[in-house]
């Protein structure tokens, strides 16, 4: 969002009036907002000093947050946990308590700045782990115990400045119920504690009824199996696909209300309209304004 003001973005309502972005958000019914969070990125986007600002706007919009640990100097999914530059060499011990240190400093300096957020997201997509190779189970099955510790450090460090804060841990693809069931088994027999099970999910226009249905079901197992909340931490659909992907938000929410502690579902990400740097999952239009597909949110 920063980066796209930065750019002379503006964002307007479904009435062409040019609004604070978390405004426009939360005339369609929004009331969460999701921010991620690198270590120390190249330009500077979405390091702390960046996510203070807008964590600082959102919570003043009233809007709950969950901040989004990468722990990366860039993106981090199941393709890659590239762990950051100032991070090589390290064991896998002193890479959990570089886990530990960047989480206590950057939620410190939210709390500094007057924000409590309700969830932190221990790593992003860690169907594979996080911080590879040391990090990464499919490499060798005793990594789960190193990726365990990781979290335990991110989620102690969590816990200690906001005792209340809500830990998830967020898996890729939430249709595949035997993936999302290895991971968290995994770091589960090692020792890992969390309070929410986070899902992604990104269908096409053809087959997100079927998705859905599928994801649903890892959901109540996650639900059943470890005793946690959930929530759908992505979703998204192509910006072209508005219609059905109003449809497949609505169907989403719905089933993610009808398990026993489902919490919600987080667009990712509404706002990078007018193919924001290459990213044409967004949903809002080119000109900037939001699709039909975020009137999903307004039940």
């Amino acid at each position: 969002m920063t980066e796209m003001e930065a750019a002379g973005r503006k964002f307007y309502n479904n009435g062409g009036v040019a609004q604070d972005l978390f405004t426009v958000l939360q005339g369609k019914g929004i009331t969460a907002i999701r921010l991620r969070v690198w270590v120390n990125p190249a330009d500077g986007w979405c390091n702390t000093q960046d996510l203070v600002a807008k964590a600082k706007r959102a919570q003043a919009a009233g809007l709950q947050t969950l901040i989004d640990f990468h722990y990366s100097d860039s993106w981090a999914d199941p393709g890659k946990q590239t762990k950051p530059a100032a991070w090589t060499g390290q064991s896998a011990t002193g890479l959990a308590q570089a886990v530990y240190d960047h989480t206590l400093a950057t939620l410190s300096a939210l709390k500094a700045g007057g924000v409590t957020p309700t969830w932190v997201q221990i790593g992003n997509e860690i169907s594979d782990g996080m911080l590879w190779p040391e990090g990464r189970p499919s490499l060798s099955i005793n990594n789960f115990q190193a990726l365990a510790l990781m979290i335990n450090r991110g989620g102690g460090a969590a816990k200690q400045v906001f005792p209340n804060v809500k830990v998830i841990l967020h898996v890729a693809n939430g249709q595949k119920l035997n993936d999302a069931r290895w991971l968290l088994d995994g770091v589960k027999a090692q020792g890992a504690t969390w309070d929410v099970c986070g899902f992604s999910v990104y269908p096409t226009a053809a087959n997100w009824a079927t998705i859905n249905q599928q994801v649903l079901a890892t959901m109540q197992d996650a639900a059943t199996r470890y005793g946690k909340e959930v929530m759908i931490c992505e979703a998204g659909m192509s910006v072209a696909d508005a219609m059905p992907c109003r449809d497949f938000l609505r169907d989403l929410i719905s089933k993610t209300k009808s398990v026993p502690g489902g919490l919600g579902v987080f667009y990712w990400e509404p706002q990078a309209y007018a193919n924001w740097q290459g990213y044409t999952m967004g949903a809002f239009n080119t000109s900037g304004q939001p699709t039909v597909a975020m009137d999903a949110f307004r039940q």
